[in-house]
Parts: structure tokens; C-alpha cells; sequence
């Protein structure tokens, strides 16, 4: 099915010099931010006390929220287990503060706008299973970027594989970058993102490059220059793109907005993710084709004639 036709190539490669300019300073940046500002981990990762409290009725969580953001402990997370009566509390290490004392604050505030609400449990995480949790993180994300470089190597030949290898660290790191600049909270839901966002991202490298190998293939492409055929497959994704994408953008922002703070780290990465994805499949990675020197002879090798028989 295809809504949106679009009757002539778009000349992507025309701009591809400057779009791969664009992406080499958004990268850079990223990077700065990342050694100078750093990530703004949570709770999960720098140990802190969590607390699961219980009301008799109904909650509003973004009144909780405000009302322990007046006791300046730092970064508060506040969420709904299930049902808005049942409320998670993360709060973070206070050099100091004892965590029983953290809970105590925390009680004695909340009761003073519900005298009803009761401590089920609290529970102290350390620092050392911050550090695990770090670890086990890092280790995840290399995971899956080695699957990925495997899978694009026995996929394609190594110039489209490499190329996309590119595209999906770019995606990475400016997600990354993002995080650290706005010091938006990293936590586990946001690593989760940014995992989606790596399979997602590969996934419409793909698709652009089996339609770029296809083109090199067919006869009516074999006096076409190769930015030519690369456009003409970028061209050709297009409706299938819009389309995709666009379905799913609008589901990770009705996440973003409508998911509460549960949601928001992960929609977060993903609303990021998915508009730098579209972006590096189509004006980085195969930009990054044409500067490896991708020929016809790469993909579509001319076979080899058979020598007269001598009569």
C-alpha cells in the first residue's frame, strides 16, 4: 500500500557532503556534552532509598511530587504501582541523612495532605548495587551492538555494513548527548530506549540498503550513475517510511505525554531515536556509501563471458 507517491528521485546525495558535515558536528557536540557535563544517572544506578507507600483512596501523583520537591532532596522520582494507591518513591543519597531519616521526612510530609497514607515497605539501595547495575548496562549495550555489526557483516557486503554500523553508534551517542546537556534523569527505562532504538534504527537501514542493492541490479538502473541509484531507492522507501514511522512516532508521543513519569525517560529515547534514525539511514549512512566507494562492480559483478568453441 502506498499513500504517499512520489513520481521523482529526490536527489539526496546532492546534499550529502552537507548532511554529513551536520551529523560530524552533532556528534562532536554530543560527545563534549558527555565528557563535560556527564549523564544525570538515577536512583537505579547511584544507590539511594526507595519507598513504597499505600493510601486508603486514590492519589494524585503529581501532587506527591510537588510536595516532596519542596524538601529539596534532590532528584525524586514518584510513581503508580498499578493503581494510583499504591505509590513508589525514589529518592536519592543525602550525605548525612540516614535513611530512615529520609523516611521519616518523607511520612511526615505526605501525611500532612492525607493523614490515611501508611509506609508499606523502604528499602536502601547501595552504592555497590549501583555500580553492578552500571555494569550489567554497559555490558547490554555492547551485546547488542555486537549482534548488530555481526548481523550487518553476514547481511551485506562491508561497505553497506560498516556504513550502518556508523549511522546506529550516531543515533546512540546524540540520544546520549541530548540526555547529558538537558540533564534529563538516565535511568533503566532509558537504557531500555535506547536498546529499542538500536534494533529500530538498523531496521530501516536495511530496508534502504536491500532497496540501494536491488537497484544496482535491475536493467533499466545499469546506466544510472550511483548517487542516482541511491536516491531513486531512498525515493522508493519514502511512503513506506512516512508511513512507519510516522505511526510510531505518534504512539511514543502519546507515551511521552499521556504515560506519566513511569513512561517519560523511555519515550523520551524513543521520540529522539526514531527522528535521528530516519535521519541517519537516509542522509549519513549512505552518504558514508559513496565516500567508501561503492561501485557497480561492489554489488552487481558482470558475468563472465564464455570463450568461443574453436571449431
Amino acid at each position: 500500500m502506498e499513500f504517499f507517491k512520489i513520481k521523482r528521485d529526490i536527489p539526496f546525495m546532492s546534499y550529502g557532503k552537507l548532511t554529513t558535515l551536520i551529523s560530524l558536528l552533532t556528534f562532536i557536540l554530543a560527545v563534549f556534552f558527555l565528557v563535560v557535563r556527564g549523564l544525570n544517572f538515577s536512583v537505579e544506578f547511584t544507590g539511594g532509598t526507595v519507598m513504597e507507600v499505600e493510601y486508603s483512596q486514590g492519589a494524585d501523583v503529581n501532587q506527591i511530587r510537588s510536595q516532596l520537591n519542596t524538601l529539596k532532596m534532590g532528584e525524586v522520582q514518584v510513581q503508580a504501582l498499578g493503581t494510583n494507591r499504591h505509590i513508589m518513591i525514589r529518592l536519592p543519597n543525602k550525605e548525612g541523612v540516614t535513611t530512615a531519616q529520609l523516611s521519616n521526612q518523607v511520612m511526615d510530609m505526605l501525611k500532612q495532605s492525607h493523614p490515611d497514607v501508611s509506609l508499606r515497605q523502604v528499602e536502601f539501595i547501595g552504592p555497590q548495587v549501583g555500580e553492578e547495575l552500571v555494569t550489567n548496562g554497559l555490558l547490554a549495550l555492547a551485546m547488542v551492538i555486537a549482534g548488530i555489526i555481526v548481523y550487518l557483516s553476514i547481511r551485506f557486503e562491508w561497505r553497506f555494513a560498516v556504513s550502518a554500523i556508523i549511522a546506529n553508534m550516531h543515533d546512540v551517542v546524540i540520544i546520549l548527548g541530548c540526555f547529558a546537556f538537558f540533564q534529563w534523569e538516565f535511568s533503566l527505562t532509558v537504557l531500555a530506549g535506547i536498546l529499542a532504538v538500536l534494533g529500530y534504527s538498523v531496521n530501516e537501514s536495511v530496508v534502504v540498503f536491500d532497496r540501494i542493492r536491488e537497484n544496482f541490479r535491475k536493467p533499466q538502473m545499469r546506466n544510472k550513475s550511483v548517487p542516482h541509484i541511491i536516491d531513486n531507492a531512498i525515493t522508493a522507501t519514502m511512503s513506506r517510511t512516512i508511513i512507519t514511522h510516522g505511526s510510531t512516532e505518534a504512539m511514543v508521543l502519546a507515551m511521552l505525554i499521556f504515560g506519566g513519569a513511569a513512561l517519560h525517560g523511555f519515550a523520551l529515547a524513543l521520540t529522539i531515536g526514531i527522528v535521528f534514525g530516519i535521519y541517519s539511514s537516509v542522509l549519513v549512512a549512505s552518504p558514508l556509501l559513496l565516500m567508501f566507494g561503492l561501485s557497480r562492480e561492489n554489488i552487481a559483478k558482470p558475468p563472465k563471458r564464455k570463450e568461443e568453441a574453436v571449431v
